[in-house]
């Protein structure tokens, strides 16, 4: 098989399979936490006043990744290149507005920082440099996939857009309108899980965290955003399963 069907059969296998790596990298990455709150001398900021500014700033790392796919999710309508499904490729139009003028592929550049976020929080810098390089491997040929399917569906039309916009790296001078107008009710019924992860998963590392050290300077705005997220998802999952009024259409 030439590399390049190779490359491709491997980026579809991993988009079928694309939420094990994340797992993968929580784990491992919960481990060394746990690890650094047992042994702080293994992590500078451990235990000084820079600690808590330095979690801070990881969840504020994850949140704008989630920013960027609520973004791209919200302007984005339906059966379109930016959101596809477990069993293959979904495109019935080619998104090259909005985000899509400035990098093809916005969401899982979100994804990168949604995840990138825990992967700092045991302050390891070796893990962190790992996570991005396991994260270009892994989400290369899923993107490499992706986009033979395009090539091979929209032909010209996505040679053209791809010569000037770049993959992963934004280039913000090519911004162009979006064609969409923003869709809260697309973002509800899409992105609702990952606010709910992002605080849930920090909310365990800060509570784990202090219990290690016997201690209870649990964070507020950790456990605020927790229930908020929750009330959200609990109310977002309601109005998608037993309502229509998150329904648009075309969207």
């Amino acid at each position: 098989m030439a590399l390049q069907e190779e490359l491709e059969k491997q980026g579809n296998w991993l988009f079928r399979h694309r939420s094990h790596l994340p797992l993968l990298i929580l784990l491992i990455g919960t481990i060394l936490y746990l690890r650094t709150e047992l042994y702080p001398d293994t992590f500078i900021l451990e235990g000084t006043p820079y600690e808590p500014y330095y979690e801070a700033c990881c969840l504020a790392v994850s949140l704008f990744g989630l920013g960027i796919r609520i973004y791209t999710v919200g302007h984005t309508p339906q059966h379109t290149s930016g959101r596809n499904t477990a069993e293959g490729q979904v495109a019935e139009v080619l998104n090259t507005t909005g985000i899509y003028s400035m990098v093809r592929h916005p969401l899982y550049l979100g994804n990168f920082f949604m995840w990138l976020g825990p992967a700092m929080m045991n302050g390891q810098f070796w893990f962190i440099i790992a996570f991005c390089f396991l994260y270009w491997i892994y989400y290369e040929r899923i993107m490499f996939a992706e986009e033979q399917f395009l090539r091979r569906k929209f032909q010209s039309a996505y040679s053209q857009w791809a010569e000037t916009v770049p993959a992963f790296i934004p280039n913000f001078k090519l911004f162009v309108k979006p064609r969409h107008s923003f869709s809260w009710k697309k973002v509800l019924k899409k992105e609702k899980n990952g606010l709910l992860a992002t605080f849930l998963i920090f909310s365990f590392y800060n509570i784990t965290g202090e219990l290690l050290e016997k201690e209870n300077h649990f964070h507020s705005y950790l456990i605020a955003g927790t229930v908020f997220s929750l009330l959200l998802y609990v109310v977002a999952k309601y109005l998608k399963t037993r309502t229509h009024l998150l329904d648009e259409t075309g969207r």
